[in-house]
């Protein structure tokens, strides 16, 4: 494993590794069960619902494992990467709106429903086959190297900002406001109201950030899974949960991805409803998708690479991730992958810098997180015994340390200043780290186009920008 995985030659250990790739595992294993949530919507699955949706969740539940599996597997064996791949959030709610959601709306039965979830998926192959032959072919890094030196800078802590965002909402230390939009979770009101349990999650999030930092002054190997364990049986102890989880569903779950899942690309009427089918609204409609569900998932990819490689160490000269084409490759053909097992497009995760911060440095910690999530097509309760604000620290934690990038900015330039800017704050407040990338190209060009300073080599950037400004115009996401 030292040899193949080159372990010894990035400073790292095989112990190292596991106990990074479990650090990574635990930071996402949220999606196991989130993903099929998010793609036939949370209130779909109640009582007296449609057994459509119950089919369509276990059908996705699966994939999604599979998908995890195939995408991370390429990335610890062909990319010897630190990087683990699932199914993309935002990317699945998008998913329920453009192919569920009409049909709930329209009143359609189960068939509809079926129907608008495998047609959806013949979307989700086609963008898998674009990006594969734009990452083969070595466009896709071109892509990615043709950003700006300032965005370069910028992404890594625009997603530091979005991951901490994240990991504060998850433990629900910001909450929902009407007037505000967000606000610190309320402690002084739930004790007055003897709710002091509802707010227990927070605080224990809160401790478990402050127990990273202390462990890491200490420089404590293994710090961020040792706060995730710590928290995860305080909160058990606290709250006085007992752990429960039923596997009695396991049977029904693999025989619904046989029977709607891995064949839903392949059905019969699947291609004529993505392309003419009235879910969707036409031909123009799907190009435009997926020329969506593309864009997403290739400036999301890009910017997840250069945000936990730079994290790593593991960027080149040019301040381009090492092996970023095997990178892309592998993300692209975890997608195709994805949409043949029946769920939305795999993207690598930006929690894979959770397990950078741990001390992952090759694909050893990939094959880890493969193993982990491979246990979970059996015993997936068994993940999600780890409550939420467990995992929540890491990623604040992660937060802080993917920030220390921006301060290279040259912030006296205004061409470099405001796109910089613009990317930063746009990933967390917009909730997409590829809205935050493309908002900062669209900038760079106009300022750069305005202040006469344009060249030929911002042509490929340019591009971007007007893609970006395609997909703001027709899609909104």
């Amino acid at each position: 494993m030292n040899k193949f995985f080159k372990v010894s030659e990035r400073g790292s250990n095989v112990r190292t590794e596991i106990i990074a790739g479990l650090t990574t595992f635990f930071a996402m294993a949220y999606i196991v069960v989130t993903n099929p949530n998010q793609i036939v919507g949370f209130n779909h699955l109640a009582a007296g619902a449609d057994p459509a949706f119950q089919q369509i969740w276990n059908a996705v539940y699966v994939a999604s494992i599979l998908a995890a599996i195939i995408g991370t597997l390429l990335m610890a064996f062909y990319a010897k990467m630190p990087f683990a791949q699932a199914c993309g959030m935002g990317l699945n709610s998008f998913f329920f709106v453009s192919f569920i959601l009409p049909h709930v709306i329209a009143g359609n039965d189960g068939n509809g429903l079926i129907r608008g979830y495998q047609s959806g998926l013949v979307i989700i192959l086609v963008s898998g086959i674009i990006f594969m032959l734009l990452s083969i072919s070595g466009l896709r890094s071109k892509i990615a190297k043709a950003l700006p030196d300032c965005l370069k800078k910028a992404i890594p802590a625009g997603i530091g900002l979005f991951i901490a965002f994240l990991g504060f909402q998850n433990a629900g230390i910001l909450q929902a406001n009407e007037y505000t939009l967000v606000q610190f979770v309320d402690i002084h009101g739930a004790i007055a109201g003897e709710g002091f349990i509802t707010v227990l999650p927070a605080i224990l999030a809160i401790a478990g950030f402050l127990l990273i930092a202390v462990l890491q002054k200490y420089r404590v190997k293994g710090s961020v899974l040792i706060s995730i364990v710590v928290i995860t049986v305080a909160y058990y102890i606290t709250t006085g949960t007992t752990p429960a989880f039923d596997m009695g569903q396991i049977g029904q779950t693999f025989k619904d991805f046989g029977s709607i899942g891995i064949t839903g690309v392949f059905h019969g009427t699947a291609w004529a409803d993505a392309f003419t089918g009235e879910t969707i609204g036409g031909i123009f409609s799907a190009i435009m998708l997926i020329i969506t569900f593309c864009l997403v998932d290739m400036f999301d990819t890009i910017g997840t690479l250069y945000g936990t490689a730079s994290q790593a160490d593991m960027l080149d000269e040019n301040g381009d991730p090492i092996n970023v084409n095997k990178c892309m490759t592998s993300d692209s053909i975890a997608t195709v992958a994805g949409a043949v097992c029946g769920t939305s497009t795999c993207t690598t995760f930006v929690e894979s810098a959770s397990g950078v911060a741990a001390g992952g440095r090759t694909g050893l910690t990939s094959l880890v997180v493969s193993i982990c999530f491979a246990a979970c097509l059996f015993l997936s309760p068994l993940a999600s015994l780890v409550p939420s604000c467990a995992t929540a620290p890491a990623l604040i934690y992660v937060g802080v340390l993917m920030l220390s990038g921006f301060a290279k900015v040259d912030m006296k330039d205004m061409r470099s200043a405001v796109p910089a800017f613009l990317a930063l704050i746009m990933m967390p407040l917009t909730y997409s780290i590829s809205n935050g990338i493309g908002i900062g190209a669209i900038a760079y060009v106009l300022i750069t186009l305005f202040s006469g300073k344009y060249q030929k080599k911002d042509i490929p950037v340019t591009i971007i920008a007007a893609l970006f400004v395609l997909r703001f115009v027709t899609v909104t996401m």
